[in-house]
């Protein structure tokens, strides 16, 4: 324990060890989603989300700038203006969709359009 002028001991171990309970729910959470999405015949695509909120969408450029509020995104190089949140989404869904091209390299015998499943037989 400590305050912001005076740190406390040991602090660098907790951040730590905080993080890595942290890192560990995320990784927890993927694996079950991966699960699910194979039981019900879909896919799951992992995306880099590196600077997916501060990459403008219609122009691809990428600045600190772009995003000066947590809601709010403005390009400064075109002018696009969004929600922070649905111009992040789109280019993680772009990412997402690049994974599945062609040129991304479609791998492991996956088809290119998935289908979606009827959802579980009944059992007597």
């Amino acid at each position: 324990s400590g305050s912001v002028e005076n740190k406390g001991r040991h602090v660098k171990a907790k951040a730590g060890l905080n993080r890595a309970i942290l890192d560990q729910g995320w990784g927890m959470m993927v694996n079950m989603l991966e699960y699910k999405q194979q039981w019900r015949g879909g896919l799951l695509i992992k995306v880099n989300p590196r600077y997916t909120s501060q990459t403008c969408f219609e122009c691809k450029h990428i600045s600190k700038d772009n995003r000066q509020t947590q809601a709010k995104f403005e390009c400064v190089k075109c002018g696009h203006k969004a929600n922070a949140d649905i111009n992040a989404a789109r280019n993680i869904l772009s990412a997402g969709h690049a994974v599945l091209s062609a040129e991304g390299g479609c791998s492991k015998g996956r088809p290119l359009k998935q289908k979606t499943c009827d959802g579980r037989e009944k059992v007597a």
